[in-house]
């Protein structure tokens, strides 16, 4: 008997894939010369210094970045599409390792991102799948073997949830000790900022709510509430692990929106899927001709079982129709044996 979840589901491949994401939108939406390029301090193009030097960029001259470059966009892709993990599980681990370590200025995107690829790394070794999106047969057999590695590629994704519970935890408790972050204000200097401000076009719906003290108030202590629920969320009850996942996908889309940092805001989407989600949980999509099967009234589902009814057979058997499989109890009329079918009705 199976005594834990089977990591292997659409959920962990959701997480991978917003990993993926993550990554692809710096490589692919950045040119090679913002990529690399000199910064202050470091005169060399490409960060290669210590273990940084096993990344991609670094084992290329500098006239084959950009092919290198379209090299990491077509494995992220192929990440993202959830084609055989296990085969794209190291690839994904270096490219993003690469981006992080070899860019001229990376952020906390990339970071996290590199993090939880990989430790995802070590779930989809194990992955038997064609596409991460897939069930695992219904009929697979288990071995000792088997239950062995479900269960090393299992603690992975436990310890990506213990990873986020501590990130969100840091970043609450960071804040606690600035003044801005204690008395309300800090929205107010990071919405005006040039930089990290909001753009042009929310600018006449964010402007009203931080230059009042009730708005501006509710938008430095509302993030500090719900990173603080998520720090705790392996704690909670699954129905508040969901209400938190929603307030942490809203919470990273209000950052992605007003500050642009779209990669950071992937990442964190990655790993909220594994922290709010339960372990071994399948994404499952209802089906329309489901939803709108049942639309026909009782009534007419009774007249048209009445009309296919042969003539000889009795209204008291009326109370076999549309019975449930393995028998409730029968009435007490006689059993009624079904004249056989004639021609002509």
């Amino acid at each position: 008997m199976r005594t834990i979840p089977l990591p292997w589901t659409a959920v962990y491949g959701l997480a991978r894939t917003l990993v993926a994401l993550a990554t692809l939108g710096t490589v692919l939406l950045s040119s090679t010369d913002t990529l690399f390029r000199p910064v202050s301090g470091i005169e060399e193009s490409v960060g290669c210094v210590g273990v940084n030097g096993i990344g991609v960029f670094c084992l290329v001259p500098e006239d084959r970045l950009t092919a290198a470059r379209l090299l990491c966009v077509a494995v992220l892709l192929v990440v993202a599409s959830g084609w055989r993990p296990r085969w794209t599980a190291l690839p994904h681990a270096w490219v993003t390792f690469s981006v992080w370590g070899n860019v001229a200025i990376s952020d906390g995107g990339d970071q996290i991102a590199t993090i939880l690829a990989l430790l995802l790394t070590l779930t989809a070794l194990g992955d038997p799948r064609r596409f991460h999106w897939d069930r695992l047969p219904a009929d697979r057999a288990e071995t000792p073997v088997s239950r062995a590695v479900a269960l090393g590629c299992l603690s992975a994704l436990v310890v990506v949830r213990v990873q986020m519970s501590l990130v969100y935890f840091q970043a609450c408790v960071a804040k606690l000790p600035h003044a801005e972050w204690a008395d309300g204000t800090v929205m107010w200097y990071w919405a005006t900022h040039p930089a990290f401000g909001a753009p042009g076009v929310l600018q006449p719906l964010v402007d009203p709510v931080i230059r009042n003290p009730l708005g501006v108030a509710a938008l430095t202590w509302v993030p500090l509430a719900i990173e603080l629920g998520l720090a705790v969320a392996l704690l909670l009850p699954q129905r508040w692990r969901w209400r938190l996942l929603a307030a942490g996908v809203l919470f990273h889309f209000s950052i992605g929106l007003m500050m642009g940092l779209w990669s950071f805001s992937f990442a964190m989407w990655a790993g909220l899927v594994v922290l709010c989600c339960p372990l071994g949980a399948h994404l499952a999509v209802r089906r329309a001709d489901a939803a709108t099967a049942p639309t026909a009234s009782p009534d007419a589902d009774a007249d048209a079982v009445s009309r296919r009814r042969p003539a000889a057979q009795p209204a008291a058997a009326e109370s076999a129709v549309d019975e449930p499989a393995g028998g409730e109890e029968q009435p007490a009329a006689p059993p009624v044996t079904p004249a056989p079918a004639r021609a002509g009705g």
